[in-house]
């Protein structure tokens, strides 16, 4: 499977699959995008809570790695301390990370390489705030921990990845959550919010980033 890396409109880089014909984020802009669907509209309620206990994400598709550069990048800034598992059946090759600007524009190269080079199917300190375990797996035969705060749901599209957007997984995703808990994801077609109503979710559209007009974040009841 032929992986190409793409620059987007914010300056920073996707990778592209020509043969599927998807990428990993939008053309728009991959940094902007993922600010605005996984941490402003997912992570950021929850920084800061008055427990002060460690939050945990989940997120479907580790992919590039932004998702998590980002969040430990939360992690860091806030003094929050977080617990990070991401799902991921096929890693970026050595070479393409390397060519990925991520780390370069947000000043955390360093940081970046490392959440890539940390071993896998165990938890790894990164800092004293933040916390990563990569699976490498699918995520139907992924076992899920409960108690999880917030889920990024990234995984490729609906039309592309069907078998990851149904009510099985989302009853999944449901019960690996803990009561007040969210999964916020870019997709907001009406089947995958039926899916997800279906499992139990209350279901929320809200605006998407830049060249979306909506997206989706579903909630788990207290």
């Amino acid at each position: 499977m032929q992986r190409e890396i793409r620059l987007t409109a914010d300056g920073s880089h996707t990778v592209a699959i020509p043969e599927m014909n998807v990428t990993y984020h939008s053309h728009f802009g991959a940094i902007g995008e993922s600010m605005h669907v996984y941490i402003n509209a997912g992570l950021q309620s929850f920084l800061h809570q008055p427990t002060g206990d460690p939050l945990t994400v989940f997120e479907m598709g580790f992919g590039t790695g932004l998702n998590a550069l980002l969040t430990l990048q939360q992690a860091t800034n806030n003094k929050q301390h977080i617990h990070y598992t991401a799902v991921e059946l096929y890693p970026l090759s050595h070479e393409e990370i390397l060519l990925l600007n991520y780390g370069r524009q947000l000043d955390m190269q360093e940081a970046f390489l490392q959440l890539h080079n940390c071993d896998w199917e165990k938890d790894v300190c990164i800092n004293e705030y933040f916390t990563l375990k990569k699976i490498k797996a699918s995520l139907p035969e992924t076992n899920i921990t409960n108690g999880i705060n917030c889920i990024y749901f990234d995984a490729f599209s609906p039309t592309s990845q069907p078998e990851l957007w149904t009510q099985e997984i989302f009853e999944k995703m449901y019960q690996a959550l803990l009561p007040g808990g969210v999964l916020v994801t870019y997709c907001s077609k009406s089947v995958v919010r039926h899916a997800m109503e279906t499992a139990g979710f209350r279901v929320e559209k809200i605006p998407g980033p830049w060249g979306k007009r909506e997206m989706v974040r579903a909630g788990r009841g207290n």
